[in-house]
C-alpha cells in the first residue's frame, strides 16, 4: 500500500481562495478591509524572507499589509510603544510579532502585549486559555493548518486516536487541544515517552512536531493512519549542499500509512494560509459580523 499525498500546497491555495473571497464581499458589503500588521526586529534572513512572503500573500488577497521593521538594537520600550499603537489603530486586524526577537527583548511580554481580539498567531496567554478551555479564541496559524487538512480528508475526527509527538507551546500543546475539540482520543507524547513507537503505533493520526529529522520511520506508522508531519529540518546532502525533511522518515512510512504530508510541500504552505484566514476571522469579530465560513477552528 502506498499513502495517498495530502499536497498542502494545493491546499493552501484553496484557502487562500476562499480568503481572498471573503475580503471582496467584506469590502463590497460592508466597506471593511482586514489589515494585518508585520513587526520584524533585526536582520535575521529566514524571518525576513518570511515575512517578504507573507506581505506579498496578503496583498494578493486584497487585504491592507502594513510592515514596521526595526533594527535590532531597538529597544523593549520601542517595541512595545509600537504594539500599542497597533492596538489601538482600527484599520489593523491582526497583529505578528516575528520571532525570534533579539535576546535582550522579553518576547513573551512582548506577545501578551498584543490585544489578544488582534493576535493572529493565537500565542497570548488569553487565546491558549480560552483554547484550552473550548472558547472561542484565536487559534495558533499551523494546527489550524493541520486541522484543515485532517478535516477535508476525514470529515469528522470523532472517536479517532490521535497522537500527537511534541509538546511545544506553538504547535504540540495547541494541536492536542484542537484534536480533543474534534472528539479524538488525544496523547501527547515526546522525547521521553516510554515506549514510544508502540505509542505512536496505536494511533489513527500521527501528528509529528518534535524538530527532528526523521526520527519516526515507517515501522512506527499504524496501517492506514493518517500522518502530518510538521518537521522542517535540513539535512547535508552527498553533494555537500542540504535539503529539507520532516519529522518522519518519509520513504519508509509512505508504504504504511493511509496518507501523509510531505516535506516540503506538506504542513508549511498552510501556515502563511491560516494566518490570512485568522486575520479576516478577527476583522469580522472586530465589527460583529458572522465568522467566515470554512477559515475557523
Amino acid at each position: 500500500m502506498t499513502a495517498q499525498i495530502i499536497d498542502g500546497k494545493a491546499f493552501a491555495a484553496s484557502i487562500r481562495e476562499k480568503v481572498a473571497g471573503h475580503v471582496a464581499r467584506l469590502k463590497q458589503d460592508h466597506g471593511l478591509t482586514p489589515g494585518l500588521a508585520v513587526v520584524l526586529v533585526g536582520e535575521d534572513p529566514a524571518s525576513q524572507v518570511y515575512v517578504r512572503n507573507k506581505g506579498k500573500q496578503t496583498k494578493e488577497a486584497g487585504m491592507l499589509s502594513v510592515e514596521h521593521r526595526l533594527p535590532d538594537t531597538a529597544s523593549e520600550a520601542e517595541i512595545l510603544a509600537l504594539v500599542e499603537t497597533l492596538n489601538a489603530d482600527p484599520s489593523i486586524h491582526g497583529i505578528l510579532v516575528q520571532l525570534p526577537l533579539p535576546e535582550h527583548v522579553n518576547a513573551e511580554l512582548v506577545i501578551n502585549a498584543i490585544d489578544p481580539a488582534k493576535d493572529v498567531d493565537g500565542f497570548h496567554i488569553s487565546n491558549v486559555g480560552l483554547l484550552g478551555t473550548g472558547q472561542k479564541s484565536m487559534v495558533p496559524c499551523t494546527p489550524l493548518g493541520c486541522l484543515m487538512m485532517l478535516r477535508a480528508h476525514h470529515g469528522s475526527l470523532s472517536g479517532m486516536d490521535a497522537v500527537v509527538v511534541g509538546r511545544s507551546n506553538i504547535v504540540g500543546k495547541p494541536m492536542a487541544q484542537l484534536l480533543l475539540g474534534e472528539s479524538c482520543t488525544v496523547t501527547i507524547a515526546h522525547s521521553r515517552t516510554r515506549n514510544l513507537p508502540e505509542v505512536v503505533r496505536r494511533a489513527d493520526i500521527v501528528v509529528a512536531a518534535v524538530g527532528r529529522p526523521r526520527m519516526i520511520p515507517g515501522d512506527w506508522i499504524k496501517p492506514g493512519a493518517t500522518v502530518i508531519d510538521v518537521g522542517i529540518n535540513r539535512v547535508p546532502k552527498d553533494d555537500g549542499k542540504s535539503r529539507l525533511v520532516g519529522d518522519v522518515d518519509f520513504d519508509s512510512a509512505v508504504e504504511v500509512a493511509g496518507a501523509i504530508t510531505p516535506v516540503p510541500g506538506g504542513v508549511g504552505p498552510m501556515t502563511i494560509a491560516c494566518l490570512l484566514a485568522n486575520t479576516v476571522t478577527a476583522c469580522c469579530r472586530a465589527n460583529g459580523l458572522p465568522e467566515p465560513e470554512g477559515l475557523t477552528a
